[in-house]
């Protein structure tokens, strides 16, 4: 031992058994365990969760708070007169109709069944077919749905699970990931499944990157890295299969995410790197080709989440409006995500994850060998899929071909940078960062933009809320661009904000001002549990609406 040590060593041992000397052995053996205990308790603290310190420490401190008596009923008053209205809205909703809470004795005849469906189907105010919702519905076409209806009533008790006996499915599974991989300029490496949205394309990319990483690299405590506009999708990944996120800002004049904190954020326990092709929230894309270097020079994983764009930014350089690469054609990109369901016009409930080579693949797989049914393996989430969905996206896909695709792309994009050209004329709002595709997000530093959420409602238009910062955004689709849906879009927009401007400090009122609330509540479970109640909501069933 070096000369220097022994002094403070002998320092620390007399200082030791000076504390201990007149302590009883039971004493000594209590406070022994108790400070490995406590030591042990706070290295799992400090190290061993997959949120950050300060994140546990703010939801530690609240934990207790809410526990004081004065409170916790205050609290819960708060949270049941949310809970009250989000029921009273439910049953105004559903004023019109009965619920159906148990099966009747005798078999209900097939008119009865679409004369009730067609009064479900007609509930709610918005008219989405004339073009009035923003996104949810991305083409419409009577075509087409006849196309859809047919295939999916085809192939609508079929199941990929059962390939030997339904091989005509995976067939069609097969050609679509082919048909995508193509356009999103992968080679005969390509490969990937189709899955129910894309969520779950978005889970299992994170959890291919994880199990591949915890096997190769031997990483224990995984981490991603991705920019704060990110699809929640990515949080609910990081919960399901416990991996940290290291949440990146994006800048506050491009709304793409910082290349500098990107770039610090990555250490030895990262699996993967993301970015927006677009984000959903601004409709701006991250510089895709700087984060795939950053992937090639860290030898990191790169997914590029593309659901919302995916199939926009495909056939975007053929519609005559380049965009920047965001696909395989960048070496360091490893995968993607794209919505068939959304810009490829297919139904609801298909995806495509796409992965650059087979090794990542197997990792999304889940395999169970030991099992007294038998070895099973899925590729995805789901055991038994929907055959239908796969068949119908397929037949969706060869309707359209490419030609169609590039005109409905070419259609969109133009109705797109038409509307924001025309908003941006307009004085009081703005236009958040660069919109990359198809989604033009709006906000006020002159009033609360929220107001202008409830103008539009109430002239008929639906568009998505955003929060830090406040912002509305309006997704166009084909069903934008068509007659004079645009013009009226920017109209009732001008007229909204000449109105809102007559007393420009006034308050928002109503339901948007929840959402005004909720960003100033440092406590984020508080917001969750009003999330809690407004899910709790959809299933909510009005006594006097049973039918008996």
């Amino acid at each position: 031992m070096s000369c220097y040590l022994k002094v403070p060593v002998a320092c620390f041992k007399n200082t030791l058994n000076g504390a201990f000397s007149n302590k009883e052995p039971w004493q000594i053996a209590t406070i022994t365990a108790s400070t490995v205990l406590l030591s042990v308790w706070l290295y799992q603290f400090l190290f061993e969760d997959e949120e950050y310190i300060t994140v546990r420490a703010k939801k530690t401190f609240f934990k207790y708070m809410k526990k004081i008596p004065s409170i916790k009923k205050k609290m819960q008053d708060e949270l049941n007169s949310a809970n009250k209205g989000f029921q009273n809205d439910m049953a105004k909703r559903f004023a019109s109709s009965k619920h159906i809470t148990r099966l009747s004795k005798t078999n209900m005849e097939t008119d009865e069944i679409y004369k009730l469906a067609d009064i479900n189907l007609k509930l709610g105010t918005y008219s989405w077919s004339k073009g009035r919702v923003s996104g949810s519905v991305y083409f419409n076409d009577d075509n087409l749905r006849n196309l859809v209806k047919e295939m999916y009533a085809k192939a609508s008790y079929t199941n990929p699970l059962h390939s030997d006996v339904f091989p005509g499915i995976c067939k069609m599974e097969t050609e679509v990931v082919k048909m995508c991989a193509r356009l999103f300029h992968g080679d005969d490496d390509t490969c990937g499944t189709m899955t129910t949205g894309g969520t779950e394309s978005i889970l299992m990319a994170c959890k291919a990157y994880r199990d591949y990483a915890s096997e190769v690299k031997g990483i224990k405590r995984p981490e991603m890295v991705l920019p704060v506009t990110a699809h929640a999708a990515f949080d609910k990944a990081a919960q399901y299969f416990k991996i940290r996120l290291r949440v990146i800002p994006v800048h506050t004049d491009t709304y793409q995410v910082d290349l500098k904190a990107f770039k610090r954020a990555i250490n030895g326990n990262t699996i993967m790197l993301v970015g927006s092709a677009p984000n959903f929230p601004y409709g701006t894309m991250d510089d895709i080709g700087a984060i795939s270097d950053l992937g090639v020079k860290f030898n990191i994983p790169v997914h590029v989440d593309s659901c919302l764009g995916g199939f926009l930014t495909a056939f975007m350089e053929d519609a005559g409006y380049p965009a920047p690469h965001c696909d395989f054609r960048l070496p360091g990109v490893t995968s993607i995500s794209a919505d068939t369901h959304k810009y490829g016009y297919a139904p609801k409930g298909t995806s495509i994850v796409l992965y650059r080579s087979i090794v990542y693949l197997h990792h999304q797989y889940t395999t169970t060998t030991d099992w007294p049914g038998g070895v099973y393996g899925s590729p995805t989430i789901n055991g038994s899929r929907a055959g239908g969905a796969i068949a119908a996206c397929w037949a969706t896909m060869l309707y359209f071909g490419v030609d169609r695709y590039i005109q409905a792309t070419r259609e969109i994009i133009y109705t797109t940078r038409y509307i924001e050209k025309r908003l941006r004329e307009i004085k009081d709002i703005f236009i958040f960062g660069q919109p990359a595709t198809s989604v033009i997000a709006i906000g006020s530093h002159i009033f609360d933009v929220y107001r202008l959420q409830s103008a539009l409602a109430a002239k008929g238009w639906n568009l998505n809320i955003l929060q830090f910062p406040s912002g509305i955004h309006f997704c166009i689709t084909t069903l934008h661009t068509t007659g004079t849906i645009a013009d009226d879009f920017v109209t009732d927009v001008k007229s909204c904000v000449a109105e809102i401007m007559k007393d420009p400090g006034q308050p928002v009122q109503g339901k948007m001002a929840v959402y005004g609330a909720a960003q100033q509540i440092p406590d984020r479970d508080i917001v969750g549990d009003v999330i809690n109640y407004y899910l709790d909501a959809m299933y909510y069933i009005p006594p006097e609406n049973v039918l008996e």
